[in-house]
Parts: structure tokens; sequence; C-alpha cells
């Protein structure tokens, strides 16, 4: 079956991340007080749940709303602060495996954990604005992974003929389940960001960089 769309995470599969997570996740705790001997125990949850919604976590996390928002907000600023000051670098042959896509007129959406004006950041420091055919992140009316809201929309969005002519890839378990849940043929896990090879058990394919994709899309034995 020709795939029509393909949903690339962007954090850990398309784009290094280089600790760059637990540098903001750090700042983002330290701004609501957190006692510095509870951060052990919570980096170890933010890494559990790499892939989803930011703000989701932080909930998991903290007592109150305010603190939740409050971390989140802090953690999009710190975040945006390291991208902007060039701790941002795509993964090798990412952008050339984006272009060949969309060349052969595969529809191609970038997905994220991040808020919206996280992700901006990312694609502007790449000079990846308009890279892909659409750049999603979790919203309203979005619910982040490992819910399919972020694939179905960007199905939807780009006018998919069938759920099953779509292919997701993301270093995480949540970007696997995600497409899952979607209805994706192809749910590959990468190895080049938080996830490993035992994480994706349930995937189609478990690919060491986004590199491989092309090969995947082809029908090649894997």
């Amino acid at each position: 079956m020709t795939t029509e769309l393909v949903v690339l995470d962007m954090a850990g599969t398309t784009v290094a991340d280089d600790g760059l997570v637990v540098q903001a996740f750090t700042a983002a705790i330290e701004s609501v007080g957190v006692p510095g001997e509870k951060y052990p125990e919570m980096l170890r949850y933010v890494l559990d749940t790499m892939g989803q919604s930011k703000i989701t976590v932080f909930r998991a996390l903290l007592p109150t709303e305010t603190e939740a928002q409050q971390a989140n907000s802090a953690f999009e600023a710190a975040y945006g602060d390291l991208v902007r000051a060039g701790e941002c670098r795509p993964i090798p042959g990412a952008e050339d495996v984006i272009r060949g896509l969309r060349e052969s007129g595969v529809k191609v959406a970038f997905t994220t954990g991040f808020a919206s004006v996280t992700q901006q950041a990312i694609l502007d420091a790449l000079g990846w604005a308009g890279l892909a055919d659409v750049a999603l992140a979790p919203g309203d009316g979005v619910r982040g992974r490992p819910f399919p809201d972020l694939v179905l929309t960007a199905a939807l969005r780009l006018e998919v003929t069938d759920v099953r002519r779509i292919a997701v890839v993301g270093d995480t378990a949540s970007d696997v389940l995600c497409g899952l849940r979607a209805g994706a043929s192809v749910v590959a896990g990468v190895l080049t960001g938080a996830g490993r090879r035992e994480d994706f058990l349930e995937a189609t394919h478990v690919l060491d960089s986004v590199s491989e994709l092309p090969a995947v899309l082809e029908g090649e034995p894997r």
C-alpha cells in the first residue's frame, strides 16, 4: 500500500536532543521551588515519559495546576533559549529524507510533545520553516501522545485517503503507541533518541536512524 503521509517526531528523531530536555526540565522545576532531593525521581519520570506532552508530565509531577503551568512556561523558555543559542542540530540525513519524501509525492508532518512555541523555535533555528507540509503540537482539541490525535489531525489536514497509508516514526514508546492507535501501517522506532530497542517491541520496524526510512517505505526487507 503506497504511503501518502509520513509523521515524524522532532527531538530525538529528526533533531538531536543532546540533553536539552534535561537542562530545560531542571530549570523548570527550580522555577517552582522543588527541593533538590526530589530532582532524581522527577527526572526519571520525565525520561520514562519522553514523547508525551510536557504540560501533561508537569501535571503528573506537581501538586497544582498553577505550578504545572508555571513549570511548563519555564521549560519552554529554557528550551527556547538553548535552541536560540545554537544548541540544536538535525539528525544526520533527516533533512534529505524529508525533501526526498516530498519530492516523491509523500506528505510529511512534524509532531512533538513540546508546546507549539517551542516547536517553532526549533524550526526557526534549523531553517526548517516550510520543510514539512504541517507542524503540529498538543493544544486545544489535540491531545499529546500516546493518544492518536496528532497523527489523525495531520491525516485530516493533509487529506489522507486511508490511515493505513500513514507511516509514523519516533524515538519513544509513546510515539509507537500513538502510531498504532492511529492505525498507521508503518510504525517505526528510531535509536537516535530516548528509546532503546527493548522499548519498541510493538513497532513494525526498529531503525538505527530516520535515514533508513526510505528503504522501509520502498519495501526492502528489514
